[in-house]
């Protein structure tokens, strides 16, 4: 079967009530955006640990800040984005990218 050209936006739905579903297995290779080289969903493996926010107190010095709230402001910010990619690597995997 030839392949057409249009300018017109092309439709992945057939309408169906259930969704649509792209690759049939994980195995299957997918690509998006124009990538050259469509690849398998990833299995995702967090290799991060999780950082625990402490209370510091006295000097500071031996972690390479000057001030008990200067390190606490880079924990806080450490900790949201833990929280962040969290939530990042949810949508992913709720979107069958990642498993």
């Amino acid at each position: 079967m030839a392949l057409s050209s249009s300018n017109a936006v092309r439709q992945l739905s057939d309408g169906n009530s259930q969704g649509t579903v792209l690759g049939k297995s994980a195995t299957d290779l997918i690509g998006f955006y124009g990538v050259t080289t469509p690849v398998a969903r990833t299995v995702y493996a967090s290799t991060a640990a999780t950082i625990t926010l402490l209370a510091v107190t006295g000097s500071t010095a031996g972690v390479g800040f000057s001030t008990a709230s200067m390190f606490g402001a880079y924990t806080s910010t450490v900790v949201n984005m833990q929280s962040d990619l969290a939530s990042l690597r949810t949508a992913l995997v709720n979107l069958g990218l990642f498993s």
